[in-house]
Order: C-alpha cells, then structure tokens, then sequence
C-alpha cells in the first residue's frame, strides 16, 4: 500500500573536514550554498558544523530525480571545491531516487560511494505547487 504520492529526495551527507582545512572548507561551502541558491534547483539546502569534532552535515531536498541530475550538471565545480576539504564519512538518502541516480553515486576521483538508502513509508509535505487544474 502506497501512502503517499511525494517524489521528493533527501539528502543527508556527514562530511569529514581535513585537519587544516577548516577555513577552506567554510569557504567552499559558502561559495556552493550561494550558487546553489541562485541557480540550483534544491528545494532546500542546510549545513551544519560540529567544529569540535570537525564534522559538517549537509541536507539537500529534491524534487526528485532530475532535480538530482541538474544538480550535478551544474554544480560539480563547487562539488569538488568542497571535496578538498573533506571526505563524505556517512551519506543517506531519504526516498526513492531512480536507478541511474544510484549506480552514479561515487566519490570525486570515482570510487564508490558507501551510501543508505531509506525508502519513504509514510509522510507529506507542503512543498508542492497547489493543483491548478
């Protein structure tokens, strides 16, 4: 039984920051939530910083899957930016991302992504536009 009809994804991404590369990784992030709220299609994007423990967490919410793939055309610069920063220690996603989406999850020199995913059970949202119809 279906109980809900939302295609939203998210993403939840708990980074490692490098010794040394607190600074850097502040600015990468800076630089990759503006681009991203000027031009990406998130419906939400928040970061969050254990500074003690040099973790950062990242949630990223999707329409759905192509909002994930124009993500990734249009962001990898600050993708990578980010990267030299840190390593992804933990990623989730939330939902129910199509397959392509999946198979592509890698790091940024190409290794495999060690990821969860949680398919959705129940819930709803208040992110889609009113029906017009």
């Amino acid at each position: 039984m279906k109980i809900t009809n939302s295609s939203t994804i998210l993403f939840r991404n708990t980074m490692r920051i490098t010794d040394g590369h607190l600074d850097g990784f502040r600015h990468a992030i800076a630089r990759a939530v503006t681009f991203t709220r000027e031009q990406g299609p998130q419906l939400m994007v928040e970061v969050f910083i254990d500074e003690e423990r040099m973790l950062a967490h990242s949630f990223q919410l999707y329409r759905d899957s192509d909002a994930i793939r124009a993500h990734w055309r249009l962001s990898d610069p600050y993708i990578r930016e980010v990267m030299e920063h840190c390593t992804v220690q933990h990623f989730e996603i939330f939902g129910e991302p199509d397959h392509d989406i999946v198979a592509a999850l890698k790091t940024p020199d190409g290794e495999s992504l060690s990821f969860v995913i949680s398919p959705r059970l129940a819930g709803f949202n208040r992110l889609e536009a009113p029906d017009r119809g």
